[in-house]
């Protein structure tokens, strides 16, 4: 909803296809994209394909209504995917603290998480940018609090083994 507002700046119509007959995002900014005039919701539909103009730019895409499987073209001149921010976090399965949203609950200021030893970083935590840069900047936070807990938690030589895994826009 945020982006297809902010893109209203720069286009004169701006159109939210969407896979759904429903909006998850807050009624606050639901109700900014419906007041839009310049915004208009094409409902259980999908892009199929994106295809050029004469002038070897873009021309439109074919979109697929997902509830009849009509497929038509629908002209415009840019295109942008937003896919939403749920955190990929279902994975947990309670065994670390979530906040209400889903994300990883860290100590403030940290990567920290409830349990010692494992730390958050990136899109599973960060709720409020959701950037590459920030998740590049906190799984570096990440990396050098893990490396103080293990030099802190040194092993016998020859046991036990290190896993890291990286989340990115909902990728593991």
């Amino acid at each position: 909803m945020e982006e297809a507002n902010f893109l209203t700046k720069y286009g004169s119509k701006v159109y939210i296809i969407h896979r759904r007959d429903t909006f998850r995002a807050s009624k606050i900014m639901q109700k900014r994209a419906f007041d839009n005039p310049k915004i208009e919701v094409l409902w259980n539909s999908v892009v199929e394909e994106a295809y050029g103009s004469a002038r070897g730019l873009l021309g439109g895409v074919k979109l697929r209504n997902v509830v009849t499987n009509e497929v038509r073209d629908l002209e415009l001149a840019g295109l942008f995917f937003a896919i939403g921010h749920q955190p990929a976090t279902a994975f947990l399965s309670g065994q670390l603290t979530l906040d209400e949203d889903g994300y990883i609950a860290t100590t403030p200021g940290s990567t920290t998480t409830n349990i010692p030893g494992v730390f958050a970083a990136g899109d599973v935590q960060d709720k409020k940018w959701r950037q590459a840069i920030t998740a590049a900047g906190s799984g570096c936070m990440a990396a050098l609090e893990a490396e103080h807990f293990i030099s802190a938690h040194p092993l016998p030589d020859g046991e036990g083994e290190a896993a890291a895994v990286a989340e990115t826009n909902g990728k593991l």
